[in-house]
């Protein structure tokens, strides 16, 4: 699946207001991820998982640190995100089925942000670009 030039600037537009709250978007992304789906807790015994704690906020900014090099690299974000897809499967071995609910709740902590923003071609673009994502990032499971 590839996206078009139309949704790669839909994705960059929506980026460049969401690196501005970056930390901000991660944290509260992880919290709707934790207080929605417990299960994704037990990749984490070691955390806080309180809103707001300093493990929290520290994993959230990863998380959209990382989604920036994805949109950086659109054209290669195979090669962006290959340690990544790595740590997860070989070492973490986190369920596949978590990148999908969190890219869940990424949209849902987009639309919340940025209602103005988030019309339905800007959040067709940035599921699709979240499922590309999320493929990569399950690619070495197969």
């Amino acid at each position: 699946m590839s996206l078009t030039k139309s949704e790669r600037a839909i994705i960059t537009s929506i980026w460049d207001k969401m690196s501005m709250q970056a930390d901000a978007i991660g944290t509260e992304t992880l919290e709707r991820l934790f207080s929605s789906y417990l299960q994704t807790k037990t990749y984490f015994p070691h955390f806080d998982l309180h809103p707001g704690s300093p493990q929290l906020c520290a994993h959230g900014s990863k998380v959209v640190a990382a989604l920036g090099d994805a949109v950086k690299n659109m054209d290669n974000m195979e090669v962006a995100l290959t340690k990544l897809s790595e740590l997860h499967a070989y070492i973490l071995r986190v369920d596949p089925v978590n990148f999908k609910l969190l890219s869940h709740c990424l949209l849902v902590t987009l639309a919340a942000r940025f209602p103005a923003d988030f019309t339905a071609e800007v959040h067709e673009a940035w599921d699709k670009f979240m499922s590309v994502v999320s493929s990569i990032l399950t690619e070495k499971y197969r």
